[in-house]
């Protein structure tokens, strides 16, 4: 059975997303005619996935952000990626029937999220639609891509410094954007879970980082200097 999307079947902003890239709104809509699909939104702070339950469904971010975490038994929270409008979550655990969640999936802001049954999906492709060959192709993609974020996040993390652990996630913002004056896109607590730190300490290490003269910074801004 197919569900209406919420957003007033707004096909124009579904195209913009990661899966459906490449897509006109006009074929967007009749991708989606043929496949099931729901849209659901969310409150700042809801979870959106359980880790240890299986999913069998894509979310499409269509507003609002998602948080991916791992959690263990005595609290300690790990965060693993924030997913922004238009960009997929679960597609790795869709893709495997019956594997469970290792993360948790938490709103942080009031959000909608579009789903869409991965192993229809998979029929579809496999009884000759070719037409939906583009969304396997861009879900490949999308996992690519994942795989070389959660590589590039083992770097960061890799030295048991504080510093080192700064200094690299800070140079890999410095190259995406371009230049040394930079905004990240976490607080300082989601950039603590990100990088395994306590929030503490990373905000000590700044300010030794700051008087040593290697930065500057006010709140997520961050100008790298040359030593």
């Amino acid at each position: 059975m197919n569900h209406k999307a919420k957003s007033g079947s707004n096909y124009e902003l579904i195209s913009r997303t990661a899966l459906f890239q490449g897509c006109s709104p006009a074929e967007t809509e009749k991708l989606l005619t043929g496949m099931q699909f729901f849209t659901k939104t969310y409150k700042k702070g809801a979870s959106v996935c359980h880790a240890g339950t299986p999913v069998s469904d894509i979310g499409i971010v269509l507003y609002g952000s998602v948080q991916i975490e791992n959690n263990d038994l005595w609290g300690n929270k790990n965060i693993i990626s924030l997913v922004q409008p238009g960009e997929v979550f679960a597609e790795a655990y869709a893709c495997v029937p019956g594997e469970p969640m290792m993360v948790d999936v938490i709103a942080i802001d009031d959000c909608e999220i579009l789903f869409l049954n991965v192993p229809v999906l998979f029929q579809l492709a496999a009884s000759g639609r070719g037409e939906y060959s583009v969304l396997i192709r861009n879900m490949t993609m999308i996992s690519a891509r994942k795989n070389l974020l959660l590589s590039r996040r083992m770097l960061h993390t890799s030295s048991k410094k504080i510093r080192d652990r700064l200094l690299s996630y800070l140079s890999y913002q410095s190259e995406l954007q371009g230049s040394r004056y930079i905004d990240i896109p976490l607080n300082r607590q989601q950039l603590a879970d990100y990088l395994s730190l306590d929030r503490s300490a990373l905000s000590k290490e700044l300010g030794k980082m700051k008087q040593d003269g290697l930065l500057d910074y006010h709140r997520n801004s961050f100008i790298l200097k040359e030593v």
